[in-house]
């Protein structure tokens, strides 16, 4: 009798594969604490292959990640894109940057399939996708690479011996880490629809794309430009089972210009915040447009804008 692998078993598949490649992606190997670290962007150069295989790992393998070739504002950029016929377990059960991990002088958002075997955000208590797995595997965006006072740390969460884990790390502001985080299309629009009660038993596919900035040289331009592919250039197309007066309704209220925030590119809106992400709306957080498909009706509902000229002034400005 054979048993379907775990997201984070799944994961750990294709960290194993990135260890296999390590030269060709331009990574690093460490053991630290006993357990595995692979640096994709913090003292190792990375890449676009790198980021690409980030962002597939951060979904578990259960999204395709591609680049496409594109434009924002006028300038030709790539495109990623994410595509998936099981968004919810993809992008938040596995996608999702949930996990704020501070350890010491350590700090790092934690995202990837180890937050369904820790499993203890509210948001699991609506998603399936909480796991009991023999390995976890993580993404942590973070400027430095962890101690082993941040593996205890983990490895105690996640009820796991240090060995089993396996932790990848970039910073935004890394070609890596600068592509996982715009690969966040999809992710950003499920978790919008979370927050507005919607069913996501209702979304049955999902594709998204955003255009991938220049990677800034500090972390707060990288982290305005990377918002900003999602919030000014990102577009999300969700094929649905549901009733089309509740997409009329609920549609204004997705994508990110129903938020009073809109409109600033978001390292202006952070900084007017004194850099409290917890000051910015909510609302704030999804896509610039999103499209449904209603498969019970057969009708398409469409809703936000691109803003080229706030993009603009974020890469080039």
């Amino acid at each position: 009798m054979t048993t379907t692998p775990t997201l984070n078993e799944r994961a750990n598949r294709l960290a194993d594969h990135m260890m296999m490649t390590a030269a060709q992606l331009r990574i690093t190997t460490h053991t630290i604490g006993g357990a595995r670290v692979i640096d994709c962007g913090i003292e190792a150069d990375g890449g676009l292959q790198a980021g690409l295989a980030l962002a597939r790992v951060c979904v578990a393998g259960q999204a395709e990640l591609t680049l496409a070739p594109g434009e924002a504002a006028g300038v030709p950029c790539p495109l990623v894109q994410i595509y998936t016929d099981t968004p919810v377990i993809a992008c938040l059960a596995s996608q999702y940057a949930g996990w704020q991990i501070s350890v010491g002088k350590f700090s790092g958002m934690g995202s990837g399939p180890m937050r369904a075997a820790y499993g203890k955000e509210p948001l699991f208590d609506h998603i399936p996708g909480r796991e009991h797995a023999p390995v976890a595997v993580g993404i942590l965006e973070t400027e430095s690479l962890p101690d082993a006072a941040v593996i205890d740390y983990l490895a105690d969460k996640l009820k796991l011996s240090p060995a089993k884990l396996t932790f990848l790390v970039a910073p935004a502001s890394s070609i890596a880490g600068n592509l996982q985080v715009v690969a966040r299309s999809l992710e950003t629009a499920l978790h919008k629809l979370h927050e507005l009660k919607f069913d996501l038993k209702q979304v049955i596919s999902g594709f998204g794309s955003a255009p991938l900035p220049p990677v800034a040289t500090d972390v707060v331009t990288a982290i305005g430009r990377t918002n900003d592919a999602i919030l000014y250039g990102g577009r999300v197309v969700l094929w649905v089972k549901a009733d089309d007066a509740q997409l009329t309704e609920l549609g204004p209220k997705v994508p990110s210009c129903a938020s009073k925030n809109h409109g600033a590119p978001f390292a202006d809106v952070l900084k007017a915040c004194q850099y409290d992400f917890y000051k910015i709306d909510p609302a704030l957080f999804s896509p610039a447009e999103v499209v449904f498909h209603n498969l019970k009706s057969g009708k398409c509902h469409a809703f936000g804008r691109l803003e080229p000229a706030v993009l603009r002034q974020s890469f080039l400005g």
